[in-house]
């Protein structure tokens, strides 16, 4: 059956940096596309941006781009979203999901604070 699996998520002071993955399994990073989304307390699910089956990627929200960059060992079969000059407001669970099938992962949290 198809999962999704993400960690990295932690503690972490105002521009640092932290790198998630999203391991998958029962299938392919070749045969799906995946997106990454968060959602912070009291505040809707935001999609941060993905990356297509065939490695290419799709746009980031306004509110990472720049900082946040996507992307994917298929060796590993894991897609990992690098996050660099972490905000308190990028304080929030961290998605992994793939659009074919809605599969979810069950997130990991990132806080930044001081």
């Amino acid at each position: 059956q198809v999962q999704l699996v993400e960690s990295g998520g932690g503690l972490v002071q105002p521009g640092g940096s932290l790198r998630l993955s999203c391991a998958a399994s029962g299938f392919t990073l070749r045969s799906s596309r995946i997106n990454w989304y968060r959602q912070a307390p009291g505040k809707e699910r935001e999609l941060v941006g993905g990356i297509f089956s065939t490695g290419v990627l799709t746009g980031y929200a306004d509110s990472v781009k720049g900082r946040f960059t996507i992307s994917r060992d298929v060796a590993k079969n894991t897609v990992y979203l690098q996050m660099n000059s972490l905000k308190p407001e990028d304080t929030a669970v961290y998605y992994c999901m793939r659009p074919n099938g809605n599969n979810w992962g069950l997130g990991t949290q990132v806080t930044v604070a001081s």
